[in-house]
């Protein structure tokens, strides 16, 4: 595994790469991240536990992503099979996915947990146990102290998984490796993220502005169907985004097999070689 360096330019390039990948299979991509975020959503309705489930299986939902822009960008179609990658590489493989599952659901439960200290809960209340989110408490300056806390905490937990699910799939490191070489490719490359993150706000808030202009006219006609334009709108533009996560990746680590110059990052990771045969017996050869 051998650690790249890109300028800040190429953040704008993964973004544009994220774009164009997604319009090359759009219905497979964008099907792929529904099933994704319906699954985490059907997770969460099981009691005390299902908010953690749903927690723990972000980085198999976005290492699924990232295999599915892989093989659309190779000009292959995802299936919705991607969904389960994360846990059909190999026992070893699967026990690093779940044990990066629990790490970051641990780190992001902690997160959580700091910004009760601040508010008593209210803004943990409403982020995961389902509070309406009254005008009385997005006011309130203790709320507002916890929601500040937590994004800021948020960025490091980020970093510290970003490149994390691709390094166990594709490079096989350990969870707890995977975590800290995510976090010191992150920051060497802290020009291009930080490229990237403002390209995808201007996109967001441009697509953002079209479609607020045109469910204003179209609301006079089709009532609320233009709100559920607007939903799914941000949905695409949710899975476009997730789209470009692995040209980070394959741009941050060079691939695991370049002895042929290919490009190793595919659907699925190297598969140990076969044993060789058994010598025939006695008397059979010939």
């Amino acid at each position: 595994m051998k650690l790249l360096i890109v300028p800040a330019r190429t953040g704008l390039q993964w973004v544009q790469q994220g774009i164009r990948t997604f319009r090359q299979q759009p219905l497979a991509l964008a099907a792929l991240f529904f099933l994704s975020m319906a699954a985490m959503s059907l997770v969460t309705v099981l009691p005390l536990i299902g908010p953690v489930i749903a927690l723990g299986l972000l980085p198999a939902t976005s290492l699924a992503m990232m295999v599915a822009a892989a093989e659309a960008s190779h000009g292959r179609a995802p299936t919705p099979a991607l969904l389960l990658v994360a846990f059909r590489t190999g026992r070893q493989r699967l026990n690093s996915m779940l044990t990066l599952g629990a790490m970051y659901a641990a780190g992001f439960l902690l997160i959580m947990g700091l910004s009760m200290l601040v508010d008593d809960g209210q803004f943990a209340n409403v982020y995961l146990g389902g509070e309406p989110l009254t005008r009385e408490i997005a006011e309130s300056p203790d709320f507002q102290a916890a929601m500040w806390l937590s994004m800021g905490l948020y960025l490091p937990l980020s970093l510290l998984f970003w490149h994390a699910p691709g390094l166990v799939h594709w490079h096989n490191v350990p969870p707890v490796k995977a975590v800290f070489f995510s976090l010191v490719a992150c920051v060497r490359n802290i020009g291009a993220l930080v490229v990237f993150g403002l390209s995808w706000m201007g996109v967001f808030i441009v697509a953002g502005i079209v479609m607020a202009l045109i469910s204003a006219v179209l609301a006079q006609v089709l009532g609320s169907i233009a709100n559920g334009l607007m939903i799914g709108t941000a949905m695409l533009l949710a899975a476009m985004f997730f789209t470009s996560i692995v040209f980070t990746f394959r741009d941050c680590f060079a691939a695991p097999d370049e002895s042929d110059g290919s490009d190793a990052i595919g659907t699925e990771p190297p598969a140990p070689p076969a044993p060789p045969a058994p010598p025939a017996p006695p008397g059979l050869s010939g």
